[in-house]
């Protein structure tokens, strides 16, 4: 494998931070931390210039009806990003604002500026909480699969601690894809799928694989969401996801959801 290929998904991290820190310079560290809409235009930036021509970025509601009128229909919160198919009609759209059914969305992402090992379990409630009403969709076994990822710019504390392992345990477990910084990545898994690691998972259900991949969590974020948003491109695997051998000599551990 083409040592450069590594260097190019390092280059996504570096394009991310290099983007960050310019927008944190002009506005300050304070203000960052307040303002996610400079923190969402700049990954939605990025995710563009990935996404095939027929999926599209936006920002905006999730609605689902449930009954004959108005007052029997639910709305997720706003959501940070959707990825959603636009060969399929919108309900409403202003720019990159839209609103949809679940019908045409492919993912879901939560943006943040900074996350620790304190904050971690309430953002996983906050993203639960923000589709409560589309769980059983999202759950569904014959439903073609919807990327739900946590992107944060920045994590602070120790990968190793218990408080992810609880507040992956007891979440909905709908988040799927999780970078926390530019060298730690965490990866929903199907138990039915756990043979097509390569080094095995001592496991009887379902669970999260925790890995440090340096400089390499951003760019093995927008990999997952393109392989699962696009899918059949297994003949570009060796470009979307360039660590050699695989990333699973890079689990630092399995939290099994027993």
């Amino acid at each position: 494998m083409p040592n450069n290929t590594r260097l190019f998904q390092e280059s996504i991290t570096q394009e991310l931070n290099i983007v960050k820190n310019r927008v944190r310079n002009l506005i300050s560290d304070a203000h960052w931390g307040e303002e996610g809409r400079f923190k969402e235009a700049i990954l939605k930036n990025i995710l563009r210039k990935f996404l095939p021509s027929n999926l599209s970025v936006g920002t905006g509601f999730i609605l689902k009806a449930t009954g004959n009128n108005d007052n029997e229909n639910r709305l997720s919160n706003q959501l940070d990003i959707i990825i959603y198919d636009n060969t399929l009609p919108l309900l409403f759209s202003e720019g990159d604002f839209i609103i949809t059914t679940h019908s045409n969305v492919r993912g879901i992402i939560e943006v943040k500026s900074k996350i620790t090992t304190t904050t971690f379990k309430s953002v996983i409630e906050q993203f639960d909480n923000s589709i409560e009403h589309f769980i059983p969709e999202f759950k569904r076994v014959n439903r073609k699969k919807i990327f739900a990822g946590i992107f944060a710019f920045e994590f602070s504390g120790n990968i190793e601690s218990v408080n992810i392992d609880n507040a992956l345990k007891d979440s909905q477990k709908i988040v799927n894809h999780i970078s926390l910084g530019t060298n730690n990545f965490i990866k929903f898994w199907k138990n039915a799928d756990k043979n097509k690691l390569t080094i095995p998972v001592n496991c009887n259900s379902d669970f999260y694989n925790v890995y440090t991949l340096e400089n390499l969590s951003f760019s093995y974020f927008i990999s997952n969401l393109i392989d699962i948003t696009s899918g059949g491109l297994k003949d570009r695997y060796w470009f979307s996801f360039p660590i050699e051998g695989t990333k699973e000599i890079n689990r630092q551990r399995t939290i099994c959801l027993e």
